[in-house]
């Protein structure tokens, strides 16, 4: 299975896009606003990497791979994109068992758009034929494990232990 995803998705209150360049400063600022607890290769480095146009280039490799699957989150009416959603094959998933990804802008937290824009990838990737999606979370996310157990993820029991970090733990939905 590919995991191109369709150009849009819509819910009530957001559109799900695919990601512009010219949005890399927004996907950089997310960067900046991790949590300290987040591993170091996944925050900005020493060398203020990555960039915006560092975010930018990995863009436009997206745009042109066949299995792009990460879309832009943005809100109806307003038209500002507060994070992204969508499937990858990073971490835990296959082209079979995709994973679950997201994230927004603090300014979103609280609001229920997380919950709101995967579940709109989660009906379509139902509709497309995945049975399983699995998703990795910080043991100290409680945010987001809450996410997940509103769109039916269960955790497995698998940890990634890390003593600087958190614990990984991996999570699975089936449909």
């Amino acid at each position: 299975m590919s995991l191109r995803v369709p150009d849009t998705l819509e819910t009530d209150r957001l559109i799900l896009r695919h990601r512009r360049v010219g949005e890399a400063a927004i996907y950089r600022r997310l960067w900046t606003e991790r949590d300290l607890r987040v591993p170091l290769h996944r925050r900005i480095d020493p060398e203020g990497r990555p960039t915006v146009e560092d975010i930018a280039a990995q863009i436009r490799e997206e745009r042109e791979e066949s299995g792009a699957g990460i879309l832009a989150v943005e809100r109806k009416g307003t038209a500002d994109v507060i994070g992204y959603c969508g499937l990858t094959l990073h971490g835990n998933g296959s082209p079979d068992e995709p994973e679950l990804a997201y994230e927004l802008l603090r300014a979103a937290h609280g609001c229920g758009y997380a919950t709101e824009a995967a579940r709109a990838v989660i009906t379509w990737a139902s509709e497309a034929g995945y049975r399983r999606l699995w998703a990795g979370v910080w043991d100290w996310n409680v945010a987001s494990r809450r996410v997940l157990e509103k769109l039916g993820f269960r955790e497995t029991g698998r940890v990634e232990p890390d003593s600087v970090y958190g614990h990984s733990l991996l999570t699975v939905r089936e449909s």
